[in-house]
């Protein structure tokens, strides 16, 4: 019911509807009464013309109950697919409010699934609503009704066989609906192991690991067929069960029929009427039990995409106007004071399982820091906080001396060039991704960006230069090309702030060191953080943060972290010689 209110401007198809489907039903009931009369009064007498005038009856009845069912049909149409558009819409646009938490929570390829075959099994439903919903209720029960209008007597056999229908109905219903559950989640699951096999294709290549990763999908696949398969054989009993009640009802109707037509209490043409209205309820009530089943997929559904909807983002925008910053030289670029993390969202008692635990840091304006630390050691979820992707459990961070939960969206994330470490390309040209960085950035911000970045050489190779394409995902690029590309769209921008969050890890130490020194030579304004593994990317830093199990370990210079920080001195012997090491 909630989902409802996305129907918006089509609400008026979902009543016009209806209204033409009550018409071609009513139509549909007069046809077995009109047929009685031809045969009585046409057929049995011989007279030829009225058999014509309720022949012409007849077609008449069937072209306005056609018109009526194409109205029907197109309001259905604009109806459902107008709410699956604004439901798909609100949902998308929802989605992207998402912080990494709610994106990690519910994972991209549940959010796919929900947004595509959830949404259109509610389309369905809609589409079913307006055209079957008031048609086959009103079918079924007026049958009976026109029925015992014809005789009472006879009309028992429906008031005998309809219950009977209903009850196999039931039965076959209440035991397959829950299955139907079972099957959207199923399928999240198949989803999930398709993305993930085959976005990492290369890898299951490398290790040979074809055969496992097909066996994976494989019994994901035939657990979903298993449940289907039931539900399947369930249903299968639907039909048969509920043509034999319908045929021993016509037989029960042909022949009582017989015995009150030979006493003159019904003629033969009202004894065709009730087998033609038999035949109408027992169709319409498995409509209705199709409808059931509908309905319930899509309750279902429903019940997925309104979690994704009711889902609040933990990073909430607070005030989305541009706020005036204090002009206080004093202030640091980057503070971050008493700063903890978890990404359960709750403040941990034990500390231990927090990914970031008390940490006070000041980064100036225009410095070099680097961060580093072991695998796990908070790096990347330190330099996330910045630009909000998540929010402190506990302290502040500040830019410019202002807490970054004060800022909006847009004005804090103007400021700031982040380069993660998976480098993300997206379909189209390099002109059309670097300018993500600045949308009216000119032919010199972007050449500068690539001279900076280290990529004009091989850019500048391809045939078409700055308009060359990019598949999805950058594929056709290697991935040393593609964090080149991806720092340079976030320079593009001219950042106050760049983060390079270990998305140079692809590069040889060659072009590493070309970069480094590009970014220092050319953006001395500029407050760079890079976040590295590699003790040599960082060694030159004016200032270097080292992390161990989320807390701070030490802060200084290279010599200076040598002498006093244990942590830093092992991370540095273990990938480089000791001569390497002193050398800065």
């Amino acid at each position: 019911m909630k989902l409802l209110r996305y129907l918006g401007q089509y609400k008026k198809f979902t009543l016009i509807g209806p209204v033409f489907k009550l018409i071609e039903a009513i139509f549909e009931l007069i046809v077995p009464i009109v047929t009685a009369r031809m045969i009585d009064r046409g057929v049995r007498t011989g007279d030829i013309g009225y058999v014509w005038t309720m022949g012409g009856i007849l077609i008449l009845l069937g072209v306005v109950g056609l018109c009526s069912a194409l109205i029907c049909q197109k309001c259905g149409s604009i109806a459902s697919q107008g709410f699956g558009t604004n439901l798909r819409n609100a949902m998308y646009c929802h989605i992207n409010k998402f912080s990494h938490k709610e994106i990690d929570k519910f994972g991209t390829p549940s959010l796919i699934t929900r947004m595509t075959s959830d949404i259109n099994q509610l389309q369905f439903a809609v589409a079913m609503l307006v055209r079957l919903v008031i048609r086959a209720p009103f079918l079924a029960i007026g049958a009976i009704i026109m029925a015992m209008m014809i005789d009472l007597r006879l009309a028992i056999v429906f008031v005998v066989a309809t219950p009977l229908i209903g009850l196999v109905l039931y039965l076959v219903m209440s035991r397959s609906v829950p299955h139907f559950k079972q099957i959207q989640k199923k399928l999240d699951r198949i989803s999930h192991l398709s993305r993930e096999s085959l976005s990492g294709v290369r890898v299951v290549r490398a290790f040979s690991n074809q055969e496992q990763e097909e066996q994976r999908f494989v019994a994901a696949s035939e657990d979903q067929t298993k449940t289907a398969i039931q539900v399947g054989k369930l249903s299968a009993l639907l039909n048969p069960l509920t043509y034999t009640i319908m045929n021993l009802a016509v037989v029960a109707i042909v022949w009582f029929g017989g015995f009150r037509v030979e006493s003159g209490g019904m003629t033969q043409g009202e004894v065709i009427a009730f087998v033609n209205y038999m035949s109408q309820t027992l169709l319409a009530l498995i409509v209705v039990a199709n409808l059931v089943i509908t309905f319930t997929k899509a309750f279902a559904s429903a019940n997925r995409v309104q979690e994704v909807l009711d889902t609040k983002t933990s990073v909430s925008e607070e005030n989305q106007e541009a706020i005036t910053i204090p002009n206080d030289s004093h202030a640091p670029k980057i503070s971050f004071e008493g700063v903890c993390f978890s990404y359960t969202g709750k403040s941990v008692s034990e500390q231990e399982q927090d990914a970031l635990k008390k940490l006070s840091v000041e980064i100036e304006s225009g410095e070099t820091v680097g961060i580093i630390g072991g695998t796990g050691a908070g790096k990347s979820t330190l330099v996330q906080l910045i630009p909000r992707f998540y929010d402190a459990t506990q302290g502040v961070v500040k830019v410019d001396g202002v807490d970054v939960r004060e800022y909006s969206f847009d004005q804090l994330r103007a400021q700031i060039g982040m380069v993660p470490q998976e480098a993300v390309l997206f379909s189209g040209t390099i002109r059309s991704n670097l300018l993500w960085g600045q949308e009216d950035a000119t032919e010199e911000q972007l050449n500068r960006a690539l001279r900076i970045a280290q990529a004009q050489s091989f850019v500048s190779q391809l045939p078409d230069g700055l308009d060359a394409p990019v598949h999805q995902g950058g594929k056709n690029f290697s991935g040393g090309q593609r964090q080149r590309l991806t720092i340079a769209r976030a320079l593009v921008g001219q950042p106050k702030i760049l983060i390079l969050d270990d998305s140079s890890s692809a590069l040889d130490f060659a072009t590493d060191a070309a970069l480094r020194r590009a970014i220092r030579q050319e953006t001395k304004d500029m407050t760079v953080i890079i976040v590295s593994q590699r003790a040599g990317s960082i060694k030159q830093a004016d200032k270097i943060i080292v992390l161990d199990n989320g807390a701070v370990a030490g802060i200084g210079t290279h010599t200076e972290l040598l002498n006093e920080c244990e942590v830093y001195r092992e991370i540095c012997l273990s990938q480089m010689s000791e001569e390497e090491v002193n050398r800065v």
